[in-house]
């Protein structure tokens, strides 16, 4: 049997189980099992369905074994913000509710009608945006949900992964740092923020860092899956974002690099010691993320690819061709021009994606799409300038300007949009590896191992 380590990534559209192990001086990986994940509508809210999701994990575990493979550990790494709550005997609370849920429109302004918004930033460094743990939090105590009352513990999504198997809860450290809650300085809960809004400061548990050890997959469940030896869970770099920052190499060659982690969302930044905390940052909506070996990854959170996965599933509704291998050079030939802000509220979650887009173009006096093709020059041309407002917004922040943006993740296989952001932004560009979070998670997974 191979010895492997596997990297369990949770997406918003879809999570694999990957197997990893060292060949030599490269490290092999093996796309075990892929599954869709989806954000399901029930009543007034949007939820996360974390048992099934959970079935899912154990089945790419048990397809592993099955396939030969001898698991030493397993790292869980997910997206942002979200969370279950549990109560003191373990229980489940219901299914996570999606950060795209409505509960938190507006809240921001409401919070810092009670917190002074520079002194906040100045201890969280943390972008403001209304899906973050933080107003989800306060929707439900403004609310009075009755959870509130039970709850003993909050975990983030990889943490209520890692706690159904092993049944140890503690909240890691990167995905602790999306939530707007966290001390940017010394790596602690800002406790001063949960007293001056009057939230659950119980709910909170100790803080992990990357490497450690978050105990051992739950007999019952090893047994249920056929497996007769013992599998270490590790906390690895549990938001994905972090892991996937974590394979790029800050300075190389003499350039001073830039990460894109392209996807779903878009995280433009770069790698740091200390968090930046100062007011530009503040303004200019950089936020300080918790990373590997006891980085801050200092971006900027960005629509990604999400505008175009959600046309492209409008389009598949209405029987149209979803092909990029169609659609991308389409794209290429339309000199097709008008650009939408991807960060604009209308984006987030609208009915109609293609008529959101229309309206945006018609309120902004520009020409409106018609074609497959120019919807898809719309949206990435809009990406690629997004990109370079970004990188001119960071090289005020730093004390030398990037000379070369590094693009991860799934997006960096799209060559038009590799190709207009190295246009647009002036910058060489360097892409991949697409399985990047992936192996960030395995190898924090073989350090601790």
């Amino acid at each position: 049997m191979t010895d492997v380590y596997l990297a369990i990534d949770f997406g918003g559209g879809s999570g694999r189980v990957i197997a990893g192990y060292p060949s030599g001086d490269e490290l092999v990986l093996d796309t075990v099992y892929r599954f869709p994940n989806r954000q399901v509508k029930l009543g007034a809210h949007v939820y996360w369905d974390f048992l099934s999701l959970f079935e899912d994990m154990k089945r790419g575990i048990r397809m592993a074994h099955e396939k030969g493979y001898r698991i030493k550990s397993i790292g869980i790494d997910t997206w942002g913000v979200d969370f279950g709550l549990i109560d003191k005997q373990g229980n489940l609370l219901g299914n996570p509710v999606c950060y795209r849920d409505r509960r938190t429109e507006g809240l921001s302004e409401e919070v810092f009608a009670r917190v002074c918004r520079k002194e906040h930033y100045a201890r969280v460094g943390t972008q403001v945006m209304d899906i973050n743990t933080l107003f989800q939090l306060y929707a439900m105590k403004k609310n009075g949900d009755p959870l509130l009352e039970v709850a003993d513990k909050l975990l983030f999504m990889p943490d209520l992964f890692s706690f159904f198997l092993t049944g140890v809860a503690n909240n890691e450290y990167s995905i602790a740092s999306t939530s707007e809650m966290l001390d940017a300085r010394s790596r602690q809960w800002d406790w001063k923020l949960m007293e001056e809004l009057g939230l659950p400061a119980h709910l909170f548990g100790e803080i992990v860092m990357p490497g450690t050890g978050r105990g051992k997959v739950k007999p019952e469940i090893l047994e249920e899956l056929g497996i007769g030896y013992d599998i270490e869970v590790v906390a690895v770099a549990s938001h994905d974002t972090a892991s996937a920052v974590s394979v790029v190499t800050e300075v190389a060659g003499g350039e001073h690099k830039a990460f894109l982690s392209s996807g779903t969302w878009s995280l433009l930044g770069v790698t740091l010691d200390e968090p930046v905390l100062t007011e530009e940052a503040r303004k200019a909506g950089f936020t300080n993320e918790g990373g590997s070996d006891g980085k801050i990854c200092f971006l900027q959170n960005i629509t990604g690819l999400w505008i175009l996965q959600r046309l492209f599933s409008q389009w598949k509704d209405e029987g149209k061709d979803t092909s990029y291998e169609r659609l991308i050079p389409l794209a290429t030939k339309t000199e097709f021009c008008a650009t939408i802000d991807v960060d604009d509220a209308s984006f987030q979650n609208p009915i109609c994606m293609s008529e959101a887009i229309n309206r945006y173009c018609e309120a902004t006096g520009q020409p409106v799409p018609v074609s497959q093709g120019e919807y898809v020059r719309c949206i990435l041309l809009s990406l690629a300038e997004r990109y370079r407002k970004g990188i001119e917004e960071l090289n005020r922040m730093l004390p030398q300007p990037v000379t070369c943006l590094h693009i991860i993740g799934g997006g960096s296989q799209n060559g038009l949009l590799n190709d207009l952001t190295g246009k647009l932004t002036g910058l060489k560009v360097e892409t991949g590896p697409v399985e990047a979070t992936a192996i960030g998670n395995i190898r924090m997974q073989m350090k601790h191992v």
